[in-house]
């Protein structure tokens, strides 16, 4: 644990130190708007994309997984991860809306005053999961169905 909140800003410079930014396996951007994300690319797991949010009270990591309206009988889908939300650690599901179009995500939460280790260990957990997740968990339901 550190002693002081992060920022966006914070976290990006401290994380801009870290191994897995300087050897390659992290790309990290700033993305503007209302309340700045930062935006992880990790290269190691094809090129995807977290999000990383810190406010006062927890820094929240989120990968977009697929769009609501493409998973075939959305409400089994639905029960299905609730059940299943226990095989995927460190990482929960929900629905976001990006551009109007409801998208599932994975997400996890940290305190803000985590380490940079401890948010690297999180951001790799929760790319893992949602790997799984896009594969395991979809095929695992289409066969259940």
């Amino acid at each position: 644990m550190t002693d002081i909140a992060w920022t966006v800003r914070t976290l990006k410079a401290a994380l801009d130190l870290s191994e897995p930014v300087q050897g390659g396996e992290f790309g990290l951007r700033i993305v503007e708007g209302a309340d700045p994300v930062l935006l992880v690319t990790m290269h190691n797991h094809g090129d995807l994309e977290a999000y990383v949010n810190v406010s006062a009270e927890q820094i929240a990591a989120s990968v977009l997984l697929w769009p609501c309206d493409e998973q075939p009988d959305r409400a089994a889908f639905n029960e299905f991860l609730l059940k299943a939300q226990k095989l995927v650690p460190l990482s929960n599901f929900g629905i976001a809306t990006v551009d109007g179009r409801d998208f599932y995500e994975l997400f996890g939460e940290l305190a803000t005053t985590s380490s940079p280790h401890t948010i690297i260990i999180e951001l790799r957990a929760l790319a893992e999961n949602a790997i799984e997740a896009a594969t395991d968990l979809r095929t695992s339901f289409a066969n259940a169905a």
